[in-house]
């Protein structure tokens, strides 16, 4: 039986182990698997670096974010330097295509959009803005438009969730339907939902992935 008062520090434990964060800043609250983060923190890096360090902790099953960037009073950028930044950064990314996404900033919200083959295409476009001094928040809105036409094959996906060391396929549901991918089921942690997405899209030829896994554990919360 883990107690709210257990996973609030396993959740503070790891944000502490976060290089990139001070522990202080960060405030940290659970109440039966739902995690709440909040605290003023001086970079968008940070808000996503904290979420990411709850998400790996077992029995987080939500995480409910509340934190706060604000930036040093003699800090100063608009959006239009903003935005020069943002293209330099993406043109810089040797992952993600030159001129295949473009940016949109609206008081320091990145905005991206545009098509793109593959998923990891659009993440290396998210961690790219995500250090930018200014930013306060992104909203990645690329389409994935993969070079494979072919329908995806069900058992190809199933076959790489059952190589993935951290995930137990038999517990995860795979429909495919031409290039869209239907994940069910059950994982056992936010980072085992994320990983079976991940993995699912890793696959050729998929265009979009819809993960409806629910995170169960084994394990009841108790004050």
């Amino acid at each position: 039986m883990k107690t709210n008062e257990e996973l609030q520090k396993d959740v503070q434990d790891a944000i502490k182990f976060e290089p990139l964060l001070h522990a202080a800043e960060i405030g940290v609250t659970a109440k039966d698997g739902i995690v709440t983060l909040s605290g003023i923190v001086d970079g968008y890096f940070k808000k996503t670096e904290a979420e990411n360090a709850a998400k790996n902790v077992s029995g987080v099953k939500a995480i409910v974010e509340k934190i706060t960037i604000k930036y040093n009073s003699t800090f100063s950028k608009n959006d239009n330097e903003i935005a020069e930044e943002a293209v330099k950064a993406l043109n810089d990314s040797w992952v993600v295509p030159n001129r295949e996404v473009k940016v949109k900033i609206e008081n320091g919200w990145v905005t991206l959009s545009g098509e793109l083959s593959w998923n990891y295409q659009r993440q290396a476009a998210t961690k790219a803005v995500n250090f930018l001094m200014g930013v306060t928040g992104v909203t990645n809105n690329i389409k994935i438009k993969s070079e494979v036409h072919d329908a995806v094959e069900q058992k190809d996906v199933e076959a790489a969730l059952a190589r993935h060391w951290s995930l137990n396929a038999k517990d995860i549901k795979v429909k495919a339907s031409g290039t869209n991918i239907t994940l069910t089921g059950n994982v056992t942690s936010l980072y085992q939902k994320e990983e079976a997405e991940h993995v699912a899209w890793n696959t050729p030829g998929v265009w979009s992935v819809d993960n409806q896994l629910e995170v169960e554990y084994d394990y009841s919360y108790v004050d």
